[in-house]
């Protein structure tokens, strides 16, 4: 019985990301520009806004316009964006911008900002709104908008997608669409890494929502901007040790022209890039320059999938671990399996479960099938005794069989 959920990831020994130039660290940021894409009756919405702004408790307010929260988005577009701009083309860093569709699209000059200084523009669906009520067409039919009036606007389609406000369809629509380098809507990693999605093989670059000036809208959150930057030197800390060690990762940071574009939170802001500033091995890309190394240098390998096996083909495969003891293997199919299966250790815990749950007599036949098989055991054991003795067999037992199977995919690549 299996399903989706990814509990394991890369495991207890992730890899070296590898960053270009022997970087300890890719600190990698993002400015969404939702200003001018969010809820407004001006734009055809039901209600007014509700999400992250400085006004406490905000609700929607159903047909009318919410003025105060309509200035503070403008705020975002009209002087936040540009002292933006000014600090990051002064830091000689390039962003990744989270574009709104229909934002972009009343933000020319903006764009054209972007555009010249190189930086990134990713699709941020078409509206900013929640998706998580839309049916998959009404989705589908909103993602394939934001991708035409992206590319009417910007010049080219996007290759990269976030919705942030996004329904559990979202990223294998997304995938399903065929044309992005990466979809950035998931928050379950320091690393980039490959998902299944039908036949193909899309990359996830996760995004983060607490190195996130978000949480200066919310509780708990930022109050000042020291506080910002004590929580991003923090992270930038661990991290940078990490690499330091031989580990790679990366720091995602979220901005928002209408948050930290106000001054007193951007001044956290401009302390922390001063601070990596001061560091060797800090690199500073673009989420597409990411996705490009991770592609070239980290392709999509696929081993073993115990959580995409029926129940036929799990059984046929796994039968002998327990020394062909059939009732093993069938009663293991009937409990939940899933990518963290996808190893030795998942796969002997499965396996193990059902022969702790057996009888006496039940786990003494698996002693005996494998005393008939060779192996030396000694069935008159305490029965704790034979039961550790069994599963270390097991162990071994299964830890050769996917070796093997391993050789075999190396020997046919």
């Amino acid at each position: 019985m299996s399903y989706s959920r990814d509990l394991r990831g890369y495991g207890p020994t992730p890899p070296d990301a590898k960053w270009p130039g022997g970087a300890r660290i890719a600190v990698q940021f993002v400015l969404n520009y939702e200003e001018g894409g969010e809820n407004c009756l001006l734009h055809g919405d039901a209600a007014s806004e509700e999400f992250l702004s400085d006004i406490p408790g905000a609700a929607p307010w159903p047909g009318q316009r919410h003025w105060n929260m309509e200035s503070i988005y403008e705020y975002g577009a009209r002087a936040g964006f540009w002292r933006l701009h000014r600090l990051f083309t002064g830091a000689g860093i390039p962003v990744t911008i989270y574009g709104v569709a229909s934002a972009l699209a009343r933000s020319p000059e903006q764009v054209e900002a972007m555009l010249d200084a190189g930086w990134e523009i990713a699709s941020h669906g078409l509206k900013w709104i929640e998706h998580k009520d839309m049916s998959e067409a009404e989705e589908r039919a909103a993602i394939t908008e934001a991708i035409r009036l992206h590319a009417e606007v910007v010049g080219e389609r996007p290759r990269g997608w976030y919705t942030g406000r996004c329904s559990m369809n979202t990223v294998r629509l997304v995938a399903e669409e065929g044309g992005f380098a990466y979809i950035s809507d998931s928050y379950d990693d320091d690393l980039p890494h490959w998902v299944r999605v039908g036949a193909r093989e899309q990359l996830i670059i996760p995004y983060t929502l607490e190195a996130n000036d978000m949480r200066f809208a919310g509780a708990p959150g930022y109050v000042t901007g020291e506080q910002f930057f004590q929580y991003l030197k923090d992270s930038f800390d661990v991290l940078y040790a990490e690499g330091q060690a031989g580990a790679a990762k990366m720091l995602s940071i979220g901005l928002h022209c209408r948050l930290i574009g106000r001054p007193g939170k951007l001044a956290g802001l401009q302390r922390f890039i001063a601070y990596i500033q001061g560091f060797e091995g800090v690199w500073c890309p673009r989420r597409i320059d990411i996705a490009e190394h991770w592609q070239r240098v980290h392709p999509p390998v696929r081993g073993l999938q115990v959580s995409g096996l029926s129940d036929a083909e799990f059984m046929a495969r796994f039968a002998q671990v327990f020394g062909g003891v059939d009732w093993v293997v069938e009663r293991a199919v009937l409990l939940e399996r899933g990518p963290a299966h996808d190893c030795a250790a998942g796969l002997h815990s499965l396996l193990c479960r059902v022969f702790r749950r057996a009888s006496p007599e039940e786990q003494r036949g698996v002693a005996e099938s494998f005393a008939a098989l060779g192996h030396d055991l000694d069935t008159t054991r305490a029965p704790d005794d034979l039961r550790c003795a069994v599963e270390a067999i097991a162990r071994q037992r299964l830890s050769a069989l996917l070796n093997g199977a391993t050789q075999s995919e190396r020997s046919q690549s």
